[in-house]
């Protein structure tokens, strides 16, 4: 697990016009509320045709954050805004948790530094379009820097046109070597 050794993010106003702000923390596995968060989220994430429209199979569920935190380079944050009545808590009750940033440490050896790859973004539905994503990315960049980053990388599905449009106006852009090579392809192999 990163240990977090800055302060931690303020709580940021979300779109104009919006009088909702997020708060966004770096997870601790060992905190109940922030493990079952990770799992919940992702699990919401999971059954969203973005994530493959199938709930997190049960073994994920029950060991994925162990195995976070005995990962050293992952890295979870997680949005939460107050709790208003109608959406599902009591005003003045603890925040909700409405999203979820997975990220890990990789290496670039072309800059011989380290970089953050954001693995996966997560807003529960009745809060997208809020700026939730844009405020995990932002901490996402922040924690980046903080540990010597020189890049972020990230896996966008090519019908995901929203997310496209989020990642681009942050200044994310498809990863080529010119013209003549075409873009970079994210591939996979499961070993079984």
């Amino acid at each position: 697990m990163i240990v977090d050794s800055s302060p931690p993010s303020a709580a940021a106003p979300l779109l104009p016009g919006n009088p909702t702000t997020v708060e966004i923390v770096v997870a601790d596995y060992a905190h109940g509320p922030h493990a079952d968060a990770v799992v919940a989220l992702l699990d919401a994430y999971a059954r969203d045709p973005m994530g493959g429209g199938q709930p997190l199979p049960e073994h994920a569920r029950r060991t994925l954050v162990p195995q976070l935190a005995a990962f050293p380079h992952a890295l979870s944050l997680l949005a939460y805004v107050p709790a208003a009545a109608g959406q599902g808590g009591e005003a003045g009750s603890a925040p909700r948790p409405v999203g979820l940033l997975n990220a890990f440490m990789g290496f670039s050896t072309f800059k011989a530094q380290p970089l953050l790859n954001v693995h996966d973004v997560a807003v529960l539905e009745a809060f997208r379009g809020r700026g939730i994503a844009r405020a995990l990315m932002a901490e996402a960049e922040r924690q980046a820097r903080l540990r010597g980053c020189c890049k972020l990388t990230l896996e966008v599905l090519a019908g995901n046109a929203v997310a496209q449009r989020a990642y681009r106006s942050q200044g994310y852009a498809p990863y080529d070597l010119g013209e003549s090579q075409g873009q970079a392809q994210f591939w996979q192999k499961w070993l079984d």
